[in-house]
């Protein structure tokens, strides 16, 4: 991404003011709210370039996110942000590229490009949305949603355990995998801190209340249910939050490790794992295209000749 954090064409440093767009049109208490004010206080915090930033969505109420923030920015189509994404890389490696889908844009009909993204591992800052629902749709199973929760889709409960959103990043060798909460400012926007900071394709798991179609999922007035994972090379616990739950030291270098905690059937917040030495896709092609000697275009198809 763009090493530039000072926008030159402001006097005033940026502020969460200057990234305003619309009243975001989102249901009373939807977690969405909460994550694009910690993606403006980080941006504000690091003094990130508006015009050298593009956000990027599929379809959902994530999808919804680009309009809410003054960045250059994409609504693309369901499942496709991803490879939206890698040509912005591609075109423009100058640019800071966030990448806004929720579970079901993501892990369903997006799963084959959330797969290939991870594993290209070119540079951005995806962060999945998860209210464990399809919500724009009005309370459709996703992968992601818990087993024997009613929905429209499967009223008598859903049959299947769901798909976890950290193990499976883990899985395809993910370089970066962390996972956050709505209702814990602090923590998510420390998140989204590192996330920026690492150079390759960081996955940010946001769990994400839907009071409107699933009001008794996450419960986040209690701690009782989740403990931080904690180190310094890691991401900080949420300091309000702390005291009153499990801070489990865990080194993000150590991947069997990551997969103990993704694995078990209690939450876990923090980073689970990183890794800066895995190669790029984006850098691989870029420096293809930079070192590849410059040919006569009318000699190009020379090659097929029979």
């Amino acid at each position: 991404m763009g090493t530039e954090t000072k926008d030159i064409s402001q006097d005033q440093p940026l502020s969460v003011k200057d990234l305003n767009t619309e009243q975001p049109r989102w249901c009373v208490g939807c977690g969405d709210f909460s994550i694009i004010m910690s993606l403006k206080r980080f941006m504000v915090d690091k003094q990130i370039i508006p015009h050298m930033t593009v956000n990027v969505s599929g379809i959902g109420c994530s999808g919804r996110a680009p309009a809410y923030i003054k960045t250059y920015g994409v609504h693309s189509i369901h499942g496709r942000p991803i490879p939206v994404a890698l040509g912005l890389a591609l075109s423009r490696p100058d640019l800071n590229i966030f990448i806004h889908s929720g579970d079901g844009d993501a892990i369903s009909i997006g799963g084959n490009h959330l797969i290939h993204g991870i594993n290209k591992n070119f540079k951005c800052v995806f962060i999945l949305y998860d209210n464990e629902l399809y919500a724009l749709t009005k309370s459709q199973t996703s992968p992601t949603t818990r087993k024997g929760h009613k929905t429209n889709t499967q009223p008598q409960g859903t049959y299947l355990d769901p798909v976890s959103p950290t193990q499976l990043a883990l899985g395809i060798g993910g370089s970066f995998v962390a996972s956050t909460a709505d209702w814990m400012p602090e923590h998510l926007t420390n998140t989204l801190k590192a996330a920026f900071e690492h150079k390759g394709f960081s996955f940010v798991h946001v769990s994400q209340r839907c009071p409107h179609f699933d009001p008794d999922n996450f419960d986040h007035k209690s701690s009782a249910w989740f403990s931080f994972l904690s180190h310094p090379k890691g991401i900080p616990p949420d300091k309000r939050i702390a005291e009153k739950t499990e801070v489990v030291e865990h080194d993000p270098t150590d991947r069997e490790a990551a997969f103990k905690y993704a694995n078990s059937p209690r939450s876990y917040f923090g980073l689970f794992y990183i890794n800066p030495n895995k190669p790029r896709y984006d850098e691989i092609l870029l420096n293809l295209v930079k070192n590849s000697k410059p040919k006569d275009p009318s000699t190009l198809f020379d090659s097929y000749k029979i």
